[in-house]
């Protein structure tokens, strides 16, 4: 159940907000507006006056509700309407018109617009368009001409909403922590309707936004690429002439007046003003240290694979970090996929970002090597064209969106959480199918029965508790022929298959054969070790026939 709080202002807010509530409204969408309830039980009720012109018992309602108000004349307040519409979710069971005044009077309780009992409050009433959802529509004057006690009433409606969720056996949504990113209004909808758009212009822009922070190197190539998108921008600019904040417009969205609608970049999103895009830019500046070549998706991976880590054993802003740059990840991640998978991808990360965001600052220094190849991979998706950086790095993201599951959970991050875990359901769909049919090539080319024999016997010396399960994998010839071509390529092939087992644990792969395959197609590809390096690497395997070091556990659904 979503309440939401709208002020309204002038000394003909209340008349205007009667008239939009029994109206047809802007897209005929209200359907028999009617009063389920009101603070005396019997307010006149234009849905329900089939004798009297409806725009006259408008007009009384309006005068009813006003008249606390117009007792004050110039010492009225400046906000005087209080509105709130409350909508359930589509799979709610209908509720009655009884069950709704209830619901109704709960809600101005909470706010301390009418508090049980209290007969000197607000005026108020409960107007009921549709089958899911009422508005409810107050004055900010009680009847003794106070001001209602309605300090942090959002929170407090919010609350009570999550109570009413409970009693009626509704769809339970996650209390939050007040880092979400706006919603679009209903006007915002409708607008977008009549442009033509799948979705809000809020929503197009908060994407565009993002893509282009992700993608960007420094803040010229941001604007740059944001121009590119067709976003235009505006700059606010202090008294030195400095840029303190950014608006965003998209081309065709217009006022009344024919002026571009903007939208600051703080009401986008939290993490989208200017101070904060530049933060997040810092850290993709050119260090002193500059990122080993070599290929972009082994180094996404290998950085992706140490966020598990980061959220286990590193400090909370560090782990802040990592989610921040994994959501930035995720976002130019659907430029690298085939075309059938970039809708599920594009999902997956809109629903992930919420998951980036909490009340904790984000720690960005360590994500420098992750933010840099995820961008050198948007800059040349083509490298990998079999799908197999594709499939490792989705591979290795899957166990990064567990854990952050996990982390949020134990923070009470419950929006966080469920974001994160509807992410990876997305994310497990596109795995499955950009990995399946590089597994199936490569099975394809599996090496003879008396190399797979010599693979197996090291995979049961090395990795006993988890030998037979790999080897009884339908992903076991792929294995077994990433190994064979490492081989080929001058590795030792126990050496090679000790450093994949040495990476991560395989205790919380849903599948350890393929979990192999993506570390030692990764490290098959490095540069081989000389003789002398192969004889040593090789006297070590002997010598230490286990090398995983176990890490803490966290069972992965995929």
């Amino acid at each position: 159940m979503i309440p939401k709080i709208i002020l309204g202002k002038g000394p003909h807010a209340t008349r205007r907000t009667i008239g939009y509530l029994f109206g047809k409204g802007r897209a005929n969408e209200h359907i028999d507006p009617h009063l389920v309830a009101s603070w005396n039980d019997f307010a006149p009720d234009p849905g329900r006056s089939p004798h009297r012109d409806p725009k006259e018992v408008e007009a009384q309602l309006a005068a009813q509700l006003d008249q606390p108000m117009k007792m004050l004349g110039d010492k009225a307040p400046k906000y005087t309407v209080w509105h709130c519409p409350v909508r359930a979710a589509p799979e709610d069971p209908i509720l009655t018109d009884a069950q709704w005044a209830t619901i109704a009077r709960r809600i101005v309780a909470a706010a301390g617009i009418a508090p049980e009992g209290d007969a000197e409050a607000c005026r108020w009433v409960a107007v009921r368009h549709a089958d899911d959802h009422i508005h409810i529509a107050a004055t900010l004057v009680r009847q003794d001409g106070r001001r209602p006690q309605r300090d942090y009433d959002q929170r407090a409606v919010q609350r009570e909403a999550r109570q009413i969720e409970v009693d009626y056996r509704l769809r339970r949504l996650q209390p939050g922590d007040g880092t979400a990113a706006k919603r679009p209004t209903s006007k915002e909808h409708f607008k977008a309707k009549r442009l033509g758009q799948d979705t809000t212009s809020r929503e197009i822009l908060r994407m565009r936004v993002r893509h282009a922070v992700a993608a960007a190197t420094d803040e010229a190539e941001f604007f740059a690429l944001l121009e590119a998108t067709d976003v235009t921008v505006r700059l606010k600019r202090g008294p030195s002439g400095d840029a303190l904040g950014c608006n965003f417009a998209l081309p065709g969205d217009s006022n009344d007046q024919g002026e571009p609608v903007f939208y600051a970049g703080s009401t986008l999103a939290p993490d989208l003003s200017l101070p904060q895009i530049r933060r997040r830019l810092a850290t993709t500046s050119p260090e002193p240290v500059a990122v080993r070549p070599g290929s972009p998706w082994h180094q996404a991976t290998a950085a992706t694979e140490r966020i598990p880590h980061h959220l286990t054993h590193g400090d909370d802003s560090t782990a802040q970090g990592q989610l921040v740059t994994l959501g930035a990840a995720l976002d130019l991640l659907p430029v690298a996929a085939p075309a059938v998978l970039k809708a599920e991808l594009e999902q997956a990360a809109a629903v992930f970002e919420r998951a980036t965001r909490s009340r904790i600052a984000a720690d960005l220094d360590s994500t420098r090597v992750l933010r840099r190849s995820i961008q050198a991979i948007w800059k040349d998706p083509a490298r990998h064209g079999d799908g197999a950086g594709l499939a490792m790095l989705l591979d290795a993201a899957l166990t990064a969106v567990a854990y952050t599951m996990h982390w949020h959970r134990t923070r009470q991050h419950a929006q966080q959480q469920a974001a994160a875990e509807q992410a990876l359901v997305l994310l497990q769909a596109a795995y499955a199918q950009v990995a399946r049919p590089v597994l199936t090539d490569l099975a394809r080319r599996s090496p003879g029965l008396q190399t797979k024999r010599r693979f197996a016997q090291r995979l049961q010396q090395a990795v006993p508790e988890h030998a037979e399960r790999i080897l009884n994998d339908p992903a076991w010839d792929a294995l077994a022929t990433v190994l064979a071509e490492a081989e080929a390529a001058g590795h030792h092939p126990a050496t090679v298959l000790d450093h994949a087992l040495g990476q991560r644990t395989l205790d919380d792969a849903h599948s350890p054969a393929r979990a192999l395959t993506w570390r030692i197609r990764r490290l098959g590809e490095r540069h081989a070790p000389g003789p002398r390096a192969q004889a040593a690497n090789a006297g070590h395997a002997a010598a230490h026939p286990t090398a995983p070091s176990p890490q803490e556990p966290l069972k992965r659904r995929r």
